[in-house]
């Protein structure tokens, strides 16, 4: 068992405890274990979705595989830019592969729209997605995600790998960021 801080730093509201996001990781792990009963092929999306995607490895049964691909749609600031760029990609093949994308957090829809074209292209078996967060009101595109571990409103959050700035990616907890708002 990790030890977690036990207080949230100031300026930061608790949005999910440590205990609740581990208990739904275990969840979803159950459901894309009972999916992919042969394996599966983990593509975690960086840098947010880190701690996730290693949490969820653990409580996979079966085999699991893994890679790591990073985007960006943000550059160095809050806000998005609207245009998603590839700047690590698969270091594997995933041609006839189960595949399933974990992202930190879908919001408008547009990261995952186009990690999903990049990776289809690639002939995988199947093509799932899996989310720690999801904001649904805040979607411009519609975007099938099969594993989704919370529904949030619209609030800007970090912990849990998520970041503001490259801090707060430490914390064993999702929290609401005071004063900031969320990217548009």
């Amino acid at each position: 068992m990790l030890l977690s801080p036990p207080v949230t730093p100031q300026g930061l509201q608790t949005l999910i405890a440590s205990e609740d996001i581990h208990a739904r990781i275990g969840s979803l792990a159950t459901a894309i274990s009972r999916d992919h009963p042969d394996g599966v092929h983990l593509v975690c999306v960086l840098k947010g979705a880190f701690m996730f995607a290693a949490d969820l490895a653990r409580c996979l049964t079966g085999r699991v595989t893994m890679d790591f691909i990073a985007v960006s749609s943000y550059g160095t600031g809050s806000s998005s830019s609207g245009e998603v760029q590839l700047l690590k990609d698969l270091d594997v093949a995933i041609a006839g592969r189960d595949v399933v994308i974990v992202e930190d957090i879908v919001d408008t829809g547009l990261t995952l729209t186009y990690l999903l074209g990049v990776l289809r292209a690639r002939a995988p078996r199947t093509l799932r997605a899996a989310c720690l967060l999801s904001k649904p009101t805040r979607r411009v595109v519609a975007v099938p995600v099969e594993y989704v571990g919370f529904e949030i409103e619209d609030r800007f959050v970090v912990g849990y790998g998520l970041d503001h700035a490259e801090a707060y990616r430490n914390l064993p907890a999702i929290a609401v960021l005071e004063g900031v708002v969320s990217p548009t």
